[in-house]
């Protein structure tokens, strides 16, 4: 199977699902339902991105300054609107309008379009409780230029944000003019965004029929007792680390493994014990709870509608984690934890708090404290820098903390082995054998991300061997692991191969159909039954129809040329990299095969030119010196 008309069928519709009812608007909803529509109102959902004429604009705007790395804004108001003065770096002026506002505490972005239909994040945002102006990366040195600039791909609010701050959203990106037409039915996090669609619930609510696959209320979600799972991967579409397989907001009720890829603890994002890094948006954290584990959800903690905590303080723990404990959770230990005998620190102080032990806080965007939500245990005896203990006591080190811990708590069965060695070793290049990771992967007591992170660390050392112990997980019951098993299959036998993966291709979920069919580019034709061919081919066209809606990606770009050098196909290979460059001129790793690339369709005149541009923007790549040694300046 070569790769499918490469430059084609990436733009091949997928076949068109049965018509959705259509999106009403909030405002249809607040009659019938006035208090969730007024605890909604003011809610970080509600106010996740409004409009100018909204009236939610906190920053100062009469006619203030900020100066960085030789960058410098004026904010001012004219007339009715909103305006930047912006000086670059390179001493280039442009006066932006001020589009839309996103957020509204503990800081506040604001929205420039500049050109029609594409909105930018501007990296100078107001922090709402200290009332001033700052800049998100400070410590980065972003020119015009580069991909990371807040006129660059990766701040481009229509690819990276909006899906998650509005309802109905649908990106629409134009690869041809790389430009954008988005839609979406509201801007904000809405009742629909959640429920779904509402023209079949006002239907409902006239008496009229609705469809079958709708619920009883004419909607695509179902909430309410029963359905924690479904309300978890709701929430998760949104609170998690992932790549989209689809052109915006998928439809309320949509499983969640159909349209995203799940990260896993991969290094950079999480620490080695799954605790996080980088900013991960709690779902990752949340799978490896043993909260999770016993049915508890997200609504159990937070009202849907506010987004409030449902108590104040250690109350929302305490709901269940108490002497009268939960009936909803019969394997919860009814005990006082709310006492120093539990936590060993002062009642009212910061160390009694449920959080400041078992959820960690993380700043992100300078300002925003984010907790992990995998409510662990802390563990200094591990060693591997980072716990809640020395996050307080900042003048001690884990050492301290695992001795004055194993002092309160001398028989406690909580110190045992922990997946976050083995990670850390394969992290780091020194795991010596595959046995600790292999061990991790088919556990049947962790956490399905935590296996399936093990199964991702084990790709190096895949083997037949690796490939046969770990075809179990091929039909484990977390999708998460099945799609993550897959690609050890790589190693196997051509026979065995086919054998294991191609039920694969039927599987339930789109996430694990497309992880097989990644795996079958690799498998020659001629090895393959037609019915095998017909299901491999649809597993690609789920493959294509993802990669075809994030073509705005440099990184997607990446992949394809890629792709396309395993098939031999160095035109197509040349086009990847050359969009890579042209969406983002500082990925560097990309201008050393566009070079090559060259060399090979063009020869060594066209290639000198390629390089000459490459060094003129990442001057000191050690790659691009060396090309320029062997085919000259």
């Amino acid at each position: 199977m070569r790769l499918l008309g490469f430059a084609l069928w990436l733009f091949t519709p997928l076949a068109a699902l049965a018509e959705p009812p259509s999106y009403v608007g909030s405002d249809q909803c607040t009659d019938c339902h006035a208090d969730a529509a007024e605890a909604w109102s003011t809610s970080h959902h509600a106010l996740a991105w409004t409009q100018m004429s909204a009236g939610h604009v906190e920053a100062d705007f009469d006619g203030t300054q900020f100066e960085h790395d030789g960058m410098s804004v004026t904010f001012s108001k004219t007339g009715g609107a909103l305006q930047a003065n912006v000086v670059e770096k390179d001493g280039a002026t442009t006066l932006y309008d001020v589009h839309s506002v996103v957020g509204i505490e503990p800081l506040q972005q604001y929205l420039f379009e500049t050109e029609p239909g594409r909105l930018q994040s501007f990296d100078v945002v107001w922090d709402t409780e200290n009332k001033r102006w700052y800049h998100l990366y400070p410590d980065q040195d972003l020119p015009p230029d580069d991909g990371l600039h807040w006129t660059g791909p990766y701040k481009n609010w229509n690819a990276r944000c909006a899906e998650c701050h509005a309802t109905g959203f649908a990106k629409n990106y134009d690869v041809h003019t790389r430009s954008y037409s988005s839609t979406q039915a509201e801007i904000g996090v809405g009742c629909e965004a959640c429920h779904g669609p509402g023209s079949a619930h006002i239907d409902w609510t006239k008496g009229q029929n609705i469809a079958d696959d709708l619920n009883d209320f004419g909607f695509t979600m179902s909430w309410g007792r029963g359905q924690t799972e479904a309300e978890i991967q709701q929430c998760a579409g949104c609170h998690s680390r992932r790549e989209a397989h689809l052109d915006g907001n998928p439809l309320p009720g949509t499983p969640y493994h159909d349209a995203y890829n799940l990260a896993v603890l991969r290094p950079g994002s999480y620490h080695p014990d799954g605790q996080i890094l980088d900013e991960v948006y709690v779902y990752g954290s949340f799978l490896q709870s043993k909260m999770y584990a016993q049915g508890v959800g997200c609504m159990n903690c937070h009202e849907p509608h506010s987004t409030d905590l449902r108590a104040e303080g250690n109350g929302v723990c305490t709901q269940c984690h108490s002497p009268a404990a939960n009936p909803e959770f019969p394997t919860l230990t009814a005990k006082n934890y709310d006492t120093p005998d539990h936590h060993h620190h002062p009642d009212g102080s910061a160390g009694a708090q449920c959080k400041s032990c078992h959820m960690i806080e993380r700043v992100y965007m300078g300002v925003d404290g984010r907790r992990d939500h995998s409510f662990r245990i802390p563990r200094p005896d591990l060693g591997l820098g980072e716990d809640a203990c020395t996050d307080c006591h900042e003048d001690q080190d884990q050492p301290w903390a695992a001795q004055r811990i194993e002092g309160w708590y001398p028989a406690s069965q909580h110190r045992g082995p922990h997946f976050g060695t083995a990670f850390q070793a394969a992290a780091m290049g020194a795991a010596t054998s595959s046995d600790d990771l292999l061990r991790i992967a088919i556990d049947q007591n962790a956490a399905g991300i935590v296996r399936a992170t093990a199964a991702y660390l084990l790709q190096p050392f895949g083997s037949p061997d690796i490939a046969a112990q770990t075809a179990p997980l091929l039909t484990d019951s977390d999708p998460l692991v099945r799609a993550y098993a897959i690609p050890l299959q790589g190693q196997a036998d051509l026979p065995d191969r086919l054998q294991r993966l191609e039920p694969l291709l039927s599987d339930p979920l789109r996430n694990v159909r497309i992880s097989a069919a990644k795996e079958f580019l690799s498998i020659p034709g001629q090895s393959l039954t037609p019915e095998q061919q017909a299901l491999a081919g649809q597993g690609m066209a789920e493959w294509q129809g993802a990669i075809a809606n994030r073509l705005d990606f440099p990184e997607t770009h990446l992949v394809l040329g890629g792709m396309a050098l395993t098939f031999r196909n160095s035109q197509a290979a040349e086009r990847a990299f050359r969009e890579v460059v042209s969406l983002d001129p500082q990925r560097a790793e990309a201008w050393p095969m566009l070079v090559q690339l060259v060399q090979i369709n063009r020869g060594n005149a066209a290639a000198r030119d390629v390089l000459r541009e490459g060094l003129e923007l990442v001057p000191e790549h050690p790659a691009l010196l060396q090309l320029r040694t062997q085919i000259g300046p």
